[in-house]
């Protein structure tokens, strides 16, 4: 007791502090005791860089995280993101024993009682979530391929009950999915739009999520340079995180009708490569002018998001995807971007953001001010915009938009994760807990319920404000 009373008295977090005991056979850590209003509670973020620089060696290894109940969800996601599971190291395969993590949670304030099983079966099935989509991002396209994409969506299908829908190659050109078909055309793997679709009785509302699955972006013809290209395998990270997210959400009681919807392609350079100055027909009836074909990621989205709309029938789109370099400049390497045609559920995006660690800030949502960067003279639109310096980020979730239509009466809400989506040269599963946390109020789960602002009381003014005058319901 002695020891650990001098051990603590050592800690002074700035923003964070540990301290070896018993010749660092353990380690005990402080995270920061305050955050500022743009941040996570839970101080996520500390958390994981305090495991990965602190956790003693060894091969069976245990860590007690001490924290609030509130605070349970992003604290076991941001511990997922500490042990990534994709390594080639040749070394891993020679070791006599895998290494354990032994996790245990002692929860502190005013909700602090045990621990109850279907709290560690949400725990588990989050974290799950989270570094299955962090070894797919992870793993390089010459083993992650547009085949190996549909076989890890197959295998969650079997898990989970569900054949998915697969249209894939030649099939996308004849039923008109030029966004996709074009992207992928050129590479050796065919491109595929895949959908998993999770439909209870007593269902209230139809939901899509679309990720962006560019298993690798060599930017086409418009090729990337030799220092932008290394870390182009992590382009398929939105549809990685829906994969993650709806696993463990229909693992943990989805009540609405959830469709998963992958846009699967490999931007590659071939003789049949698509062209600046060629003209596409998507899936929403429109044409597209590529004057960038680089700027693939939005194409492919396009035509999820016309899928969910003209055939899924959905109410609420979502689309998540690594879209634009600018999305790091504008909201930073921890914050993913936030644009939606919805003041509350821009909202409740930097909310549940904060309740679960994956981190959201809002983009300018103003289509009569920046939509006509994709005017073209020959096409209903270009691809890319014509004034790189006016809110690229922003532009580039409105075309999406764009091919549901701005009047649109639904819920549409675009995430850009392309910063986040990794810390160094390893992925984050970043998207996976944003999901969960999000549509928690759509799930069986108490401990989702709790770190979920829909259905709750969002204020569309403010979006740190917990109390405030005017209050809308968002389900």
């Amino acid at each position: 007791m002695q020891l650990w009373q001098a051990a603590l008295s050592t800690l002074n977090p700035s923003p964070t502090d540990s301290c070896p005991l018993y010749l660092n056979y353990a380690t005990v850590a402080a995270l920061p005791s305050r955050v500022s209003r743009h941040n996570s509670p839970s101080a996520a973020h500390f958390v994981t860089r305090l495991v990965r620089t602190c956790l003693p060696p060894g091969t069976h290894r245990c860590i007690l995280m001490v924290c609030e109940r509130s605070d349970a969800f992003a604290s076991a996601c941001a511990l997922a993101r500490a042990f990534p599971l994709f390594t080639q190291r040749s070394g891993a395969s020679r070791r006599p024993e895998k290494k354990t993590v032994t996790v245990e949670f002692f929860l502190v304030g005013q909700d602090n009682g045990p621990v109850e099983v279907s709290t560690l079966q949400c725990l588990t099935s989050a974290t799950e979530g989270v570094r299955l989509a962090a070894r797919i991002v992870d793993t390089p396209c010459n083993e992650m391929n547009t085949d190996t994409f549909l076989e890890e969506i197959k295998k969650v299908g079997k898990e989970l009950g569900i054949v998915p829908t697969v249209i894939r190659d030649e099939e996308l050109k004849t039923r008109g999915f030029g966004g996709i078909y074009g992207v992928g055309k050129a590479a050796l793997h065919p491109p595929a739009l895949a959908v998993l679709s999770h439909t209870p009785d007593g269902a209230t509302q139809t939901i899509a999520w679309v990720g962006k699955g560019i298993v690798y972006d060599t930017g086409g013809l418009s090729m990337k340079g030799k220092t932008t290209m290394p870390g182009m395998k992590r382009d398929c990270g939105g549809a990685a995180a829906v994969l993650g997210a709806f696993r463990a959400a229909v693992k943990q009681g989805f009540r609405d009708t959830l469709h998963a919807v992958f846009c699967l392609a490999e931007n590659s350079v071939g003789p049949s490569a698509t062209r600046p100055d060629d003209i596409h027909l998507l899936y929403s009836g429109k044409t597209v002018e590529i004057n960038n074909t680089d700027a693939e990621g939005r194409l492919v989205l396009a035509d999820g998001v016309s899928y969910a709309c003209k055939d899924l029938g959905a109410d609420i789109i979502l689309d998540i995807a690594t879209l634009t370099g600018a999305q790091g400049i504008a909201t930073g390497k921890y914050h993913a971007a936030v644009l939606t045609n919805s003041a509350e559920w821009e909202a409740a995006c930097m909310k549940a953001g904060r309740q679960c660690g994956d981190l959201v800030h809002p983009l300018v949502y103003c289509p009569e001010l920046h939509f006509s960067e994709f005017t073209s003279a020959v096409a209903d639109m270009k691809n890319s915009v014509a004034d790189r310096d006016n809110g690229p980020s922003s532009c580039a979730g409105l075309f999406i938009a764009s091919h549901i239509g701005f009047d649109w009466p639904g819920v549409w809400v675009h995430l850009d994760i392309a910063a986040p989506v990794h810390a160094g040269e390893r992925a984050t599963g970043f998207g996976v807990a944003l999901l969960l946390a999000l549509f928690g109020r759509a799930s069986e789960d108490p401990l989702l319920n709790l770190v979920s602002p829909l259905g709750c009381e969002v204020d569309v003014q403010e979006e740190d404000a917990e109390r405030d005058s005017k209050k809308r319901r968002l389900v």
